[in-house]
């Protein structure tokens, strides 16, 4: 595959890119991609720049005869999501992605690919090794742990960059130009889930939806893809709206914050006079889901499974029911779209994760908003939802949007490069994720920034995969821009 790969355009591009899929760079686990970096900046007698979190600063020199043009930052972030399928045995602490191409896409088997943000900094890294890359003096920023908490940029000091245009390369569409995104917070509820002995007779099922698309939680949260804590959820209310008395030894799914959770597993113990009823309304109960979610979710999945004679401990019932409703109260997917760009999510809420820790429960959830207000307002429903559930609420501080910048005379460079280089007039948009440009922005005063890249797909998600023939327009774009700013 590493042959085919190779074969591709633009070729300095792929060969930093299938690099860096060949080293771990989980979220919170960038110290071999830092190294492997500041190694590139060694090879290429480059200043560098590192801080207290480890984010790198690769200083370019202009080419020859371009000393003079105004410093531009080309800003992308070490980490990715990594996400697997179930029957993959991939370890994304030690091991190599294993990269396939179909037709004109490129992704990894059972697993996410990395190319948020890998293929923006391969590009940025390109520069490097092309010589007829024609630029100003460059500052390549690569900023830690972005898709868990942004605490590269978060750290950022004012004295690490001294350039004040930026060119952040973290968004997934082709021909496109981004000049805002949303802002966003967090929420923790905690459970109290002190056990009990289960009552004689008890059964248990396993209980799970999974085979889920999931993906970005920002990005995808339009297509109403199905949440699986939250069909979860909707499965056993059901259960005990017709009747049938049961409580839980275990709650879980979800595995990032900022991914839409593709699978969640209960155990569900119940007395033994009741499990057949119970199956028979779980399988009913999915089956108009999945008719519901139609060409949605084509794969998704219903497991439920006798586990036999249960006589170990439970949580309490009421404590049970009180979380199941908790997940159906808290509001999830998109909730109010734009008043100013079409088809926009202006905000939205995604139930994340739900994970034990001893004798606790923690559901984690991700609010968005472009109108920076709302992100409280959305963190106190939550709060609120959860002090009725008899759960501690702990809100986030959260991230700022970007506001666009619409005379931005770096937006006017860019929209004629874009014209050169897609025959056509970009469109002109913001998102609904949280890119570093928001914290940036407010970090740096005055800064002119926008964000573009290639075509993406199902980025958090082990369906990533990027279009290659995008990457090459992309990268002429990138080069365009950086020769006219020269």
């Amino acid at each position: 595959m590493s042959d085919v790969i190779s074969q591709l355009e633009p070729k300095h591009v792929w060969k930093y890119f299938t690099k860096m899929t060949s080293i771990p760079h989980q979220s919170k686990n960038e110290a071999e991609i830092g190294r492997w970096l500041q190694q590139v900046g060694k090879e290429h007698k480059l200043e560098m720049r590192t801080d207290e979190v480890g984010n790198i600063v690769l200083c370019v020199p202009a080419t020859p005869g371009h000393e003079n043009a105004p410093i531009v930052i080309l800003q992308g972030h070490m980490d990715m999501v990594c996400e697997a399928n179930n029957d993959s045995k991939h370890d994304f602490a030690k091991d190599p992605l294993k990269l396939q191409v179909n037709g004109e896409w490129l992704s990894a088997t059972g697993t996410t690919l990395g190319a948020d943000n890998g293929v923006g900094l391969a590009a940025a890294l390109a520069l490097l090794d092309d010589p007829t890359a024609v630029h100003g003096p460059l500052e390549i920023l690569a900023t830690m742990d972005e898709e868990t908490g942004m605490t590269g940029a978060f750290n950022l000091k004012t004295e690490f960059l001294k350039g004040r245009m930026m060119l952040n390369l973290d968004s997934e569409e082709d021909g496109a130009i981004y000049v805002g995104c949303a802002g966003g917070a967090d929420v923790k509820a905690f459970f109290d889930t002190t056990s009990v002995p289960a009552a004689a007779g008890s059964v248990m099922l396993e209980v799970g939806i999974g085979g889920l698309r999931g993906g970005h939680s920002g990005l995808n949260i339009i297509e109403n893809r199905a949440n699986a804590l939250r069909m979860l959820a909707r499965v056993l209310k059901n259960l005990q709206q017709l009747g049938v008395e049961f409580t839980l030894t275990s709650l879980s799914g979800g595995s990032a914050h900022n991914a839409i959770p593709r699978e969640a597993t209960a155990g569900v113990v119940l007395g033994e006079a009741h499990a057949a009823r119970a199956k028979e309304l779980i399988e009913k109960r999915f089956t108009a889901m999945r008719a519901e979610y139609g060409k949605r979710e084509t794969r998704m999945s219903l497991i439920c499974n006798d586990r036999g004679a249960f006589s170990g401990s439970v949580w309490g019932a009421a404590k049970a029911a009180s979380l199941v409703d908790f997940m159906l109260l808290v509001p999830n997917g998109a909730l109010t779209m734009s008043q100013d760009l079409p088809n926009l999510v202006e905000s939205s809420c995604n139930l994340a994760t739900v994970k034990s820790d001893g004798d606790r429960v923690i559901v984690h959830l991700s609010c968005r908003s472009s109108v920076q207000p709302v992100i409280p307002e959305i963190q106190e429903t939550i709060a609120i939802a959860a002090v009725r559930s008899g759960a501690r609420a702990e809100l986030g501080e959260g991230y700022p949007a970007w506001q666009p910048d619409m005379d931005s005379p770096l937006l006017a460079t860019a929209k004629g490069v874009f014209e050169e280089v897609f025959g056509r007039i970009p469109e002109i948009k913001a998102i609904h994720a949280g890119l570093e440009c928001g914290i940036i922005g407010e970090k740096f005063p005055g800064i002119r920034m926008i964000s573009f890249g290639p075509e993406i797909h199902g980025a958090h998600s082990p369906e990533e995969k990027v279009h290659i023939p995008s990457v090459d327009r992309f990268y002429r774009a990138l080069c365009g821009i950086l020769k006219n700013l020269a």
